[in-house]
């Protein structure tokens, strides 16, 4: 199966002190890779490594990245985050309407939309919300619950058609329901698309991954 996402000999540092050593990790398109570790051992810093935010933050890196065939090094970093997209730790809705929320990043990404409220409804089914917030597309977002609004922003990555999602502890803010939900979501993500995610929970990892990586 075709390596969607291959990380070669990397080292990477915040001014002189170093945070990772030859990190060597190869990805295959539609699998789930989860990275675990203690906090501080620098998972979140891999995944920055990754979506550009790295050297946007000040850090910096040696060795090769290849996402899709090509060195990220050549891309632009809105390219970069249209193929990667991101759900921080603590990621909340924008202060907008729901439908604003999917359509921002619509509109950054593709500029001309058509048919948006069809693309919208489209968005919002693949994290199973429609049905729960058809009625009230106008609303503020922040007035969902939480596990809703976990949800929108999970349909916020996606409407830049990304090929690479990346969840940073996607549940820790969630209950045991709600974190059971989003969990089936990504499985089912992962039908179409790679998936990266960190987690401390051993069970949630051997739940969802089709490959595990700590980091000590």
């Amino acid at each position: 199966m075709l390596n969607i996402l291959k990380i070669e000999n990397v080292n990477i540092f915040y001014g002189e002190k170093e945070i990772l050593k030859n990190i060597n990790i190869s990805v295959k398109k539609n699998e789930i890779l989860c990275i675990m570790g203690p906090s501080g051992c620098g998972k979140s810093t891999l995944l920055s490594l990754i979506n550009g935010f790295l050297t946007e933050n000040g850090g910096k890196y040696t060795g090769t990245v290849i996402l899709n065939g090509e060195n990220i090094k050549s891309l632009k970093l809105t390219d970069l985050r249209k193929k990667v997209s991101t759900l921080f730790q603590n990621s909340i809705p924008f202060p907008l309407s729901i439908e604003n929320n999917i359509l921002y990043p619509m509109e950054f990404y593709k500029k001309r939309i058509k048919n948006k409220k069809e693309q919208v409804a489209e968005y919002l089914k693949k994290v199973n919300l429609y049905n729960e917030v058809k009625d009230n597309l106008k609303m503020f977002a922040n007035k969902l619950s939480g596990g809703q609004k976990q949800r929108l922003c999970i349909a916020r990555m996606l409407a830049t058609d990304p090929i690479i999602l990346i969840f940073d502890e996607p549940c820790s803010s969630l209950d045991l329901e709600n974190s059971l939900i989003i969990e089936r979501l990504i499985k089912k993500l992962s039908e179409k698309y790679t998936i990266i995610l960190t987690t401390h929970n051993i069970e949630q990892a051997k739940r969802l991954s089709d490959k595990i990586i700590t980091i000590k």
